[in-house]
């Protein structure tokens, strides 16, 4: 019974070590990053005739 209690004490203080406090918060500000958008930009223009270059379909590559 002695043993149980010591194993159990043990076993309580190194959770308590390993996960006794939570982790330091995080800020939003830190978390986000604001870019420039540029307007008009043609790589972030959607391109409806090119976009079957990127469609990825099983049945297609099958063949079926």
């Amino acid at each position: 019974m002695n043993q149980e209690l010591s194993t159990d004490a043990a076993a309580a203080a190194l959770r308590h070590a390993r996960f006794g406090s939570l982790p330091e918060r995080i800020r939003l500000e830190d978390m986000t990053e604001g870019a420039e958008a540029t307007p008009g930009a043609a790589n972030n223009s959607y391109d409806p005739e090119g976009s079957w270059k990127f469609y990825s379909c099983l049945a297609l590559d099958l063949g079926l």
